[in-house]
């Protein structure tokens, strides 16, 4: 059935559910703008809207007690980053104006004399760890310098001369007397450098062997029993004489130390004083003076290898193997975190959070075929640097890295963060076993982050979650678009400008990226807080404006680096325009068709998305199986829309089934849909394809429907309704051109999220583009068959001729056919 030439007029009867071209996207007015160009204005110093969020976020700040640490979850570029770092900015300036602060402390990690494979770490005032270190550095080179002096020095030279005379005397009493026993004996006793030679003397000379053997037994026997009786002497007189060596070498020893003892203390005095409130440090202190005392022959001057190193504990670990290669390792002070140039709270931002870059790091350098580690060459992480202060990470980042996220849960559980190989984690093997003591932990850490990933960790890690994070600070995607937000915008661009070396932005180009802004969140009433988004919508819009030579930046300028990105994003769309155009997507956009009506889909690419229309058919016929969604028996239906078509049987039940079953078999098919389909958005579509079918009435193919519809036929909102729009409008321009009947039909709540295009806004204006909102099935049904849908009386019945009549007609042909065809099958015996 054609449509009459004024089916587009304002007598028709759709007309009164088209919505007014004003209505169709946000109308900004340029008087409201109190600037003619951004640059009159001051850049924007403060958040957008977000008061939720900040209010969260500074309460979680504030708190200061343990697992009061921050999620802040919202899109990505909606600001939270910033307004993190401003609020801890703003939370440390008033501490520090209050005098609250806590103390920011230097950590370093030192020797342990006990166990060099667990160096021990030390918390020092803020700014005196560098100031150790160089001490420690200077200290030793007096002590290189200062105990060779010490030991040369007449005094401790004369002291040593008379220790080894008296030694030297002793020895050679010993050795006379023992000569002596020989001499009497008729023996010789001889010193070698083998040893010493005891041997019979006979004439006054040694005896030879062949005389020896010449002997007869009674000789030879008296000649043995006092030569054993000889070398027994001789074994204690050596006996004696080693341990008078091991005396000398030990009043030596004392003599050394009692000489380094002096300066010693002196040296160690100035490092003692300051720290005499750091129990670890003068315990330190004291340990590395006593490894001085005990090691002095590190000190002399020698040509030879330096000596083993005293008093440290022997065995395969790191840290003595590094000492036997290093023997000063003891002196090196390693400052872990150095926070001289922190005046106030440190406030870390790790973009990387892996296990080093979090935990920090053991190195190792290779030397003869192995690798060897020691406290100088631990290196700190992120939590290190933060501790103290406060440490803001990105939740799918931490999540991605392995054993970060378990990690960070035990750090803050246990108020300590361990230096560990990230091989442990794992459980493979590590070639050493430095095990350096954790550092007490005090901080607070913030977490950024989407939803999904919340919930996630609400869902499968409550246990700890919500224990550690207790406070959550959700960003707005979107806020009011009212005067103050809009001025606050063009403030942003001020700011943006500056920091970007942009040019200005005239009032309409402005007013274009407001527009901008409206759209990204689909809301005549609200704008977008996507500040990422905006900030490349004003340097594209730069681009084109530089390409102008244009002085500012004008509405057409923004305009085209909207439509530049569209162009360069949209290809899938214009291949499907294409295809609909040469007639191998099979579409109507003219005419009328029982049982066939034009859906509206939404694509969406990740970076761009795009409607166009889908044909959708509905088959009735006699029979019981219902409602058969070809969709869902093909496997290609989503759950959602599951529900949408089950939700068509409780609508025409409730309406046409209240005093009959309703025995229908009705099909309902997507056409050439082979990517599978999901929402709800097509049911009200596929209800009106449905009524087309059982009333026989041919539905609009120039009018494309979108909407979903609960039992009562009440049409519910959709998203995406100003890409399924634009989706139908290209289809048209480019199938048929602009008939001037052609439009789509919206949901009546979807009318303030319409942010159309300027070029479809124009059409609309001019007549040759129409959207209609309706509130029912059957405002729908009239805009599609241009007739009186029909309201049942007290009875039920539907007045005469309207679409609704003719439904229940239809409905209750069926329902005869079937009970004259099971009656038939009973009176056969069937």
């Amino acid at each position: 059935m054609p449509r009459s030439k004024n089916s587009g007029t304002s007598d028709a009867p759709e007309s009164k559910f088209r919505v007014d071209w004003e209505k169709t996207t946000w109308n900004r007015d340029l008087e409201a703008f109190a600037f003619q160009c951004t640059d009159e204005l001051a850049p924007l110093d403060h958040f957008i809207g977000q008061d939720r969020a900040q209010e969260a976020i500074r309460f979680g700040l504030e708190v200061d007690k343990p697992g009061y640490n921050l999620f802040v979850t919202g899109l990505t570029g909606t600001g939270k980053t910033s307004a993190i770092k401003a609020h801890l900015q703003s939370i440390v300036d008033d501490l520090d104006r209050q005098e609250k602060r806590r103390p920011i402390s230097d950590w370093a990690y030192v020797y342990n004399f006990e166990d060099p494979d667990r160096p021990k770490v030390v918390r020092l005032p803020r700014g005196t760890g560098k100031v150790y270190r160089q001490q420690l550095s200077k200290v030793l080179r007096t002590l290189q310098e200062g105990i060779p002096k010490v030991l040369k020095s007449e005094s401790f030279e004369a002291q040593v001369r008379g220790h080894e005379e008296t030694d030297r005397k002793a020895t050679q009493d010993l050795m006379s007397e023992l000569e002596r026993a020989g001499q009497e004996a008729n023996f010789a006793v001889q010193m070698t450098p083998t040893g010493i030679n005891i041997f019979p003397m006979t004439e006054g000379r040694p005896m030879t062997p062949e005389e020896y053997q010449a002997l007869e037994s009674e000789p030879k026997q008296a000649i043995d029993e006092v030569r054993s009786q000889l070398m027994q002497q001789t074994q204690d007189t050596m006996a004696q004489i080693r341990e008078l060596e091991k005396a000398s070498a030990q009043r030596l020893q004392e003599l050394e130390r009692s000489a380094g003892d002096q300066l010693v203390e002196q040296v160690f005095f100035e490092l003692h004083a300051l720290s005499p409130d750091i129990p670890e440090m003068q315990s330190f202190l004291s340990d590395l003076g006593e490894f001085v005392l005990n090691n002095i022959d590190l000190f002399k001057e020698s040509d030879s290898p330096r000596p083993m190193v005293t008093g440290i504990p022997a065995g395969p670990a790191s840290g003595g193997a590094a000492l036997g290669i290093n023997p000063f390792l003891p002196f090196e002070l390693n400052v872990l975190v150095d926070n001289s140039a922190v005046e106030k709270l440190p406030i870390i931002i790790e973009p990387n959070p892996n296990w080093g870059n979090l935990f920090g790091r053991i190195e190792r350098r290779a030397i003869m075929g192995t690798y060897v580690s020691d406290h100088a060459m631990l290196k700190p992480g992120a939590i290190h640097l933060a501790n103290g202060g406060y440490l803001v990470l990105n939740a799918r980042d931490v999540l991605m890295a392995p054993g970060a996220w378990e990690g960070l849960k035990r750090s803050i559980r246990n108020r300590e963060v361990r230096l560990e190989d990230p091989a442990e984690q794992t459980g493979l093997f590590i070639p050493q076993g430095l095990r350096p003591e954790p550092v007490p932990l005090d901080l607070k850490v913030i977490v950024t982050g989407d939803e999904s990933i919340y919930r996630l960790l609400t869902s499968s890690d409550n246990e700890d979650f919500w224990d550690l994070f207790k406070v959550k600070a959700e960003f707005d995607y979107r806020v009011d678009l009212n005067e103050e937000n809009m001025m606050a915008y063009c403030a942003f661009i001020c700011r943006t400008c500056e920091e970007e070396d942009l040019l200005p932005f005239e009032n309409g180009g402005a007013a274009r990226v407001l527009e901008f802004g409206a759209r990204l969140v689909s809301d005549q009433n609200k704008l977008s807080t996507r500040f990422g988004q905006i900030k490349d919508l004003l340097i594209e819009a730069d681009y084109w404006a530089r390409k102008d030579d244009a002085e500012r930046v004008q509405d057409h300028h923004v305009q085209l680096a909207v439509n530049q990105k569209i162009y360069r994003l949209n290809l899938v769309e214009e291949r499907l325009k294409e295809m609909v155009s040469d007639g191998t997507l099979l579409l109507d956009v003219t005419g009328e068709v029982v049982g066939q009506i034009n859906g509206l889909a939404v694509y969406d690419l990740g970076d761009f998305s795009f409607g166009r229309p889908t044909r959708i058919t509905a088959q009735t016929f006699a029979g019981r199986e219902g409602f058969i969604n070809i969709e869902r028996e093909a496997s290609m239906s989503g759950r959602t829309h599951d529900k949408g078509v089950l939700i068509l049987s409780g609508y025409l039940g409730a309406k046409f089934g209240q005093d009959r079953p309703l025995t229908l078999s009705a099909s309902l098919c997507f056409e050439q849909s082979y990517d599978g389909v999901d929402g709800d958005s097509a049911s009200s579509t596929e209800i009106y394809a449905i009524a087309s079918s059982l009333s026989g009435l041919p539905l609009r193919q120039d009018i494309a429907v979108t909407g979903s519809v609960n039992q009562k036929g009440e049409i519910q909102p959709i998203g995406g309704v100003n890409q399924k729009i634009e989706g139908m409008f290209d289809v048209c321009r480019a199938v048929t051109g602009l008939t001037g009947t052609q439009g789509v039909v919206i949901p009546h709540q979807n009318v303030k999220n319409l942010m159309l295009r300027q070029d479809v806004v124009e059409a609309i204006r001019e007549g040759k583009f129409h959207v209609y909102a309706v509130k029912t099935i059957d405002e729908g049904l009239e805009i599609l068959t241009g007739k009186t849908a029909g309201e049942a009386d007290a009875s039920g019945a539907f007045p005469e001729g309207t679409v609704n009549y003719l439904i229940a007609k239809r409905l209750g042909e069926l329902n005869d056919s079937m009970r004259g065809y099971f009656q038939g099958m009973l009176s056969n015996g069937k």
